[in-house]
């Protein structure tokens, strides 16, 4: 087609097979409507395991270790691991990173090997 020549008759026939713009569109019915997403503020947000560790820490007032953290937000019903094997060593590991990426303004601090406070 580019570049070359091509008889009337068949540029004819090609255009006529596509059949651009001679569909004619069958108007929907009355319940295939798209459905309506909800808004985004409408979800209720779920409690992260760090603000429910900082809030665990907050009632108890002594530094804790991760695990002890873990049962506690699981008793209170904070916080719930979605089925991870180790969720102690994910909060470790994202308490840690607060603090070194906040530095002063994060929420906990070392108090002990392996023991949390909040500052």
């Amino acid at each position: 087609m580019y570049g070359r020549a091509v008889p009337a008759e068949s540029a004819a026939r090609e255009t006529l097979s596509k059949g651009k713009g001679t569909k004619n569109k069958a108007p929907k019915p009355e319940g295939a409507k798209k459905a309506k997403k909800e808004p985004k503020g409408s979800k209720e947000k779920k409690t992260s395991a760090l603000d429910a560790a900082a809030k665990v820490l907050g009632e108890n007032g002594e530094p804790m270790n991760c695990q002890e953290m873990i049962k506690a937000m699981s008793d209170k019903g904070y916080w719930k691991s979605p089925g991870g094997l180790t969720p102690h060593a994910t909060l470790y590991s994202a308490i840690l990173r607060e603090i070194k990426a906040k530095g002063k303004e994060a929420r906990f601090k070392k108090a002990d090997r392996g023991k949390f406070s909040l500052t």
